[in-house]
């Protein structure tokens, strides 16, 4: 009994995985029971099966992993419903079970693996083909046996909601809820990343910056839902002319920013600048159906720049410039163009 407990101590402490837990436990069950097949099952009470996921058979007795059979039939859940942890002439008291006749099962013992809130979720059990009586010994390791593999469910399930709702905080924190684009603190972060690449191989990283012209002016007009909507179908736009590499954030109010890697050529990196910003201008420029409105809107004023050797504010002040000259140019050709502007229909 020492020795056993010694060897649970030490299962219990470094098991990282329910396998890595629950297949020691096997071994120790078979040892203090005598019983040929020892094995960890999960219940499915909404499809009404029960599955070996993990086992153990050293004899003729063999219970496959992976089998699975109605719930219904199972010695496991006449073990639950009539209150009986071990029975050693299942062909006496269970001879309607099709499953232990198949199986030639004479000697069964289980105990319930619940979850935290009493749900029964499987079944540790061990069972044989000859009648075998279990003293107080085997019941009490059945049992003990039984809370460890459900208490280390019952921690990997609370680590997993942990990673889940870590992941959710994080995409939360780097994430605009409006556009469901990457927001300032999330753009920083990957542009801080392409400029030390870009300072590693000599290539260049476009920066953008676009500014919604007369945006205030809209949302005053049509009113703060329809501004939303404005925001976020250019949000829309602009990331449908992106690459996979690049990424596309909301960065205030009425400003989405951009950056991705460029050509390692200087020349090439400022024509794909150019491009860029032509192209958001363009993308951005159209129709748009903001609830009961039909607005047609002149687009983003965008302003992209190719820079390396920078830091990430350095960058994204050479962007917000460019922007800026971009908007004052496209104010001017307003102003010599009769009726330009946002208008409504």
């Amino acid at each position: 009994m020492e020795e056993m407990l010694e060897s649970l101590s030490a299962t219990v402490a470094k098991a990282n995985s329910l396998e890595a837990l629950t297949r020691p436990l096997l071994e120790m069950l078979e040892v203090v029971t005598g019983l040929e097949s020892t094995y960890l099952t999960s219940i499915d009470e909404e499809n009404a099966v029960q599955s070996i996921t993990i086992a153990r058979n050293t004899g003729e007795l063999l219970i496959p992993e992976g089998l699975t059979v109605p719930w219904s039939d199972t010695l496991c859940k006449r073990c639950l419903e009539q209150g009986r942890r071990v029975v050693s002439n299942v062909s006496e008291v269970w001879g309607d079970s099709q499953a232990a006749a198949a199986l030639g099962i004479q000697t069964y013992a289980s105990a319930p693996v619940c979850g935290s809130n009493g749900e029964v979720i499987g079944t540790l059990c061990a069972a044989g083909k000859n009648s075998k009586t279990l003293g107080p010994r085997a019941r009490s390791a059945l049992n003990l046996f039984s809370k460890l593999i459900a208490q280390h469910i019952e921690r990997e399930r609370l680590v997993e909601e942990l990673r889940r709702s870590n992941e959710y905080l994080t995409r939360f924190s780097l994430t605009d809820s409006l556009t469901e684009l990457p927001n300032r603190r999330a753009l920083r972060d990957e542009l801080g990343r392409l400029l030390a690449r870009a300072a590693r191989d000599g290539s260049y990283v476009l920066v953008g910056v676009f500014d919604l012209d007369g945006f205030k002016q809209i949302n005053d007009q049509f009113g703060h839902l329809s501004g939303d909507q404005l925001l976020h179908q250019c949000a829309g736009r602009l990331a449908g002319m992106t690459r996979d590499t690049d990424m596309l954030a909301r960065v205030g109010g009425d400003e989405f920013a951009f950056v991705g890697p460029g050509p390692v050529d200087e020349k090439e990196a400022n024509q794909a600048a150019a491009g860029l910003a032509a192209r958001a201008a363009e993308v951005t420029a159209g129709a748009y159906s903001l609830r009961d409105t039909r607005l047609t809107y002149s687009g983003v004023s965008a302003g992209v720049v190719a820079v390396r050797f920078l830091s990430v504010d350095q960058a994204l002040g050479q962007a917000d410039a460019a922007m800026y000259l971009a908007k004052r140019a496209r104010q001017q050709r307003k102003n010599e163009a009769a009726g330009a502007g946002p208008a409504a229909t």
